[in-house]
């Protein structure tokens, strides 16, 4: 496995995530999305495997002005808003290869290779 973690520092969900793949002894890659987010590579996987853009884009971002400028985004805007604003994504963002979930998902990582 090649797993990569995308979130926050103070983000209880990520915090878990963690957790959940420590216990098990199962390596893998913290990204902080304070300091680096995604690329636009990252970006396409994941919107591939979780089912769009709309479904990564966290509603209740704290960043009430960066919302409010996605809203009524093109997809393609929306996009370059997410790589320029990574706050607005829902966290974390756990990746395995071409595989991605979006928040806690310990029931879809258990079926992981």
């Amino acid at each position: 496995m090649n797993i990569q973690i995308f979130g926050t520092k103070k983000c209880n969900d990520t915090k878990k995530s963690e957790r959940y793949f420590k216990e098990r002894n199962i390596k893998y890659q913290f990204i902080d999305m304070k300091e680096k987010g995604l690329s636009q590579g990252e970006l396409n996987s994941v919107k591939q495997a979780v089912g769009g853009i709309i479904a990564m884009i966290d509603e209740n971002c704290k960043d009430k002005e960066a919302v409010s400028r996605i809203q009524y985004a093109s997809h393609i805007n929306k996009e370059k808003r997410v790589l320029e604003y990574p706050q607005l994504l829902k966290t974390p963002i756990v990746r395995n290869g071409k595989q991605a979930t979006i928040g806690y998902k310990p029931e879809v990582w258990k079926e992981w290779d």
